[in-house]
């Protein structure tokens, strides 16, 4: 005569609850020994299955999304970086923002922490059962580029419009083609007030009309990026030269921007502006 435990054991089996099933001998023994109530045994089993199915799901998104090597908040230091608000960064892990479709854009110069804080925030997402992607400019550019020759345009572009949050890491370390960047404003444009996004950049947005190489295109996407959004500017030092701080330049060191000497004066009596 079949016992409950193999009965139920072979119900496990056909609900395809491994992990549960490999626990159910430890937790039979645990409630025959009076350890736990038959309430805390079925809780247990059913934590066990979940526990590991979410911790090889996670496993796997961070992966797909592309967010490895995984960066979290807790491993950012604050306190290199004084002029960011913790708390505000805090806030925007919430994730709210993704809620809302908003754009998060974090600008600074090289090594202040921004690709950190991106893929932390899209770590978070993922913990939360987020669809993320995490890709370069340079890399959207091109892809969307390869797809359009290939006839493949919308069905790429699709991928990138399905995540919750898209992150665009590195935009304005590569000038941008005037295709290219026509193809990044339909993108944009697609997820517009859709779609979450966090951007990346070492440039302002003064400057995005020079990376485009087209001021018209440049103020189209930022009239979309801008519309809904989160700016977060840092203005500290690189966190990756933290150690070899005495080889930088005053002038970086400082945030200061490179002001060219005037130009030496010349010397002997300056010439007419008559006619001789």
């Amino acid at each position: 005569m079949t016992s409950v435990t193999e009965r139920l054991a072979d119900t496990l089996v056909g609900l395809r609850m491994p992990h549960a099933l490999e626990a159910l001998p430890l937790i039979v023994r645990s409630l025959e020994q009076g350890e736990i109530t038959a309430l805390e045994a079925i809780d247990r089993l059913l934590l066990e299955e979940y526990t590991k199915r979410e911790s090889k799901r996670v496993a796997v998104a961070f992966k797909t999304s592309r967010l490895l090597p995984l960066k979290t908040l807790e491993s950012f230091d604050f306190t290199f970086q004084p002029s960011l608000d913790r708390e505000r960064i805090m806030a925007l892990a919430g994730l709210s923002f993704i809620e809302r479709g908003e754009v998060v854009h974090l600008l600074g110069p090289p090594g202040t922490g921004k690709t950190h804080l991106a893929t932390a925030l899209g770590v978070e997402a993922v913990r939360a059962g987020r669809r993320v992607y995490r890709i370069t400019l340079a890399e959207l550019v091109d892809n969307l580029i390869q797809a359009e020759r290939a006839g493949m345009l919308q069905t790429r572009m699709r991928s990138y419009v399905h995540p919750s949050l898209l992150i665009i890491d590195e935009i304005g370390f590569l000038p941008i083609t005037p295709g290219g960047a026509s193809l990044f404003f339909q993108l944009v444009n697609a997820r517009y007030e859709k779609g979450a996004m966090i951007l990346t950049s070492n440039l302002g947005f003064a400057d995005w009309g020079d990376m485009f190489g087209d001021p018209v295109m440049a103020t189209a996407l930022l009239d979309r990026l801008l519309h809904h959004s989160v700016v977060v500017t840092i203005t500290g030092h690189s966190y990756r030269l933290r150690e070899h701080m005495e080889l930088i330049p005053d002038h970086v060191r400082t945030n200061k921007s490179l002001v060219p000497p005037p130009p030496p004066r010349k010397r002997g009596r300056p010439k007419s502006d008559r006619g001789d």
